[in-house]
């Protein structure tokens, strides 16, 4: 019953305050999330780097099925928290984490066939075009991996995306050492650096400007043997990229109640595979959650999995406006909904845990992780 209830207490570690019925903006929540800290790493054999790169994940558990899996215990967290590093030259690492609560204010919210069908009646998503909207603020934040997935940039060298974009759950994916990540940057056929002055009607056309990868961590949660079969929920990977990008990049938040998002939506935008070389927005409303991940039918393609899902909501704090990565877009499920099957495009939420583990892999420093 001990362990029980501390891990109640670490997934309810958040102190959720939301701004008042008369209140109109939607406002970020004040979470105090957990620490973790990493306690031993031992060298592992190098991967063989043989596993085909998958660019969706497929999976027949939905909320129902997840709502009444049991809570893990203690140990189990701990150990999924635990967590792979590859570096740049094919050496890895398995780190061991130990969780702590600094603080006992709680109050959280617990929250069949294979198809590549992901698009829900009318397609609502839109290409961008054009370097004014694709090179600016939050557009330029998603970048592309050299494994076909998307990526969001949350630090001066870092990048989130999803764990399957790196690992298939046994194995490391061919490219994944010698792995890059894409910035669009405008195409100049002289050579030249371009004006800001515009003379055609046409968008300008785009390429990448790739940059590799230093390390990536990879929590064991998602390498099949560690968790159970449901999968998804620790579907993330954050990338160290060799030298800084230079962009304004957005930053990750603990992710709030469905409830509690401005219109009950969320956005993300991806390099959809049936759009080559066109970065694709979309928004849509969240349908159901669990505390892990969140359901929605926004429409995406392959490719556009390992995209951050972000929402803007008022920072009370700061007073002003702020968008903020909430989870990562991992996958579609088919779900039985009282016997009709449903299908569902789902995003791993940031829960206090993973903003703890996500910061700490960033910062380096849980003192400045304190605060989700």
């Amino acid at each position: 019953m001990a362990g029980l209830s501390t891990l109640i207490l670490l997934l309810c570690a958040a102190k959720d305050v939301m701004p008042s019925s008369s209140h109109w903006k939607p406002t970020w929540p004040s979470y105090r999330v957990p620490v973790i800290l990493p306690q031993s790493t031992l060298n592992l054999d190098k991967p063989q780097f043989d596993a085909e790169a998958r660019l969706e994940v497929v999976s027949p558990c939905g909320p129902a099925c997840h709502k009444s899996s049991p809570l893990p215990t203690y140990e189990e967290v701990k150990h999924y928290l635990s967590y792979e590093t590859l570096y740049a030259n094919g050496s890895l690492t398995e780190t061991e984490v130990g969780i702590y609560i600094l603080s006992n204010s709680a109050d959280g919210s617990q929250g069949k066939s294979r198809t590549k069908r992901q698009i829900y009646g009318y397609d609502s998503r839109f290409s961008i075009f054009g370097k004014d909207f694709l090179l600016n603020y939050p557009f330029s934040t998603s970048v592309k991996l050299s494994t076909g997935c998307t990526g969001t940039l949350v630090a001066e060298k870092h990048v989130l995306t999803a764990a399957h974009c790196i690992h298939d759950g046994k194995s490391y994916v061919k490219g994944a050492q010698k792995l890059r990540v894409g910035f669009l940057k405008p195409k100049h056929k002289d050579g030249s650096k371009g004006t800001n002055i515009t003379n055609s009607a046409m968008p300008e056309k785009m390429k990448f400007q790739w940059i590799r990868v230093k390390r990536t961590h990879v929590p064991k949660g998602w390498i099949k043997g560690n968790a159970n079969d449901i999968g998804m929920d620790y579907d993330y990977a954050l990338l160290e990229l060799k030298k800084p990008h230079k962009r304004k990049f957005m930053k990750i938040g603990v992710s709030p109640p469905a409830r509690h998002l401005p219109g009950g939506r969320i956005h993300f935008s991806g390099y959809d595979n049936d759009r080559p070389g066109n970065l694709v927005y979309r928004f849509c409303d969240v349908k159901d959650e669990t505390y892990d991940l969140l359901y929605q039918q926004c429409d995406a393609q392959p490719g556009a999995s390992g995209s951050g899902v972000y929402v803007r909501m008022w920072k009370r704090q700061n007073h002003k406006w702020e968008r903020k990565i909430i989870g990562i877009f991992s996958g579609h499920q088919w779900v039985d909904m009282n016997g009709t099957p449903q299908d569902f495009n789902v995003a791993v939420r940031i829960t206090p845990l993973k903003y703890a583990q996500i910061c700490y892999w960033i910062k380096g420093n849980y003192l400045d992780c304190r605060e989700g």
